[in-house]
């Protein structure tokens, strides 16, 4: 089973990017799945997640309105489209997955498994 996060980069404050988590050796709809990103120094915040049964959402106040999270079963992926970027965003973004979750953002040692992460850099 693999997981692998794409996708980021240093872009502008106010900016976009598009991160894919391509997973492979899951169905999607088994799991929820969740983005969660840590900033040097703090700890890790969960920021947006998708129950792979319904399609429901979930996301942190923090990007609610700015982010959102698909998925795409057939391609095995899923992703977070960030919009209006802030310097504050700037972290270690990590892809995880929970066997048959809820999609809670609260406990990220609920999620089994982790990619390794891709970087978002948000700078003038």
């Amino acid at each position: 089973v693999h997981i692998v996060e794409s996708g980021g980069g240093l872009v502008q404050p106010g900016g976009s990017l598009r991160l894919s988590c391509t997973t492979s050796g899951f169905t999607l709809k088994d799991y929820a799945v969740g983005w969660f990103r840590q900033a040097p120094g703090k700890q890790r915040e969960g920021i947006a997640a998708i129950k792979g049964r319904d399609g429901s959402t979930n996301y942190a106040d923090s990007v609610k309105g700015r982010f959102t999270i698909s998925g795409d079963d057939a391609k095995g992926t899923v992703y977070l489209q960030m919009n209006g970027l802030k310097p504050e965003d700037t972290a270690v973004y990590y892809c995880a997955l929970e066997y048959f979750g809820l999609g809670g953002l609260e406990n990220p040692y609920e999620y089994e498994y982790w990619g390794q992460g891709t970087q978002v850099t948000v700078s003038s």
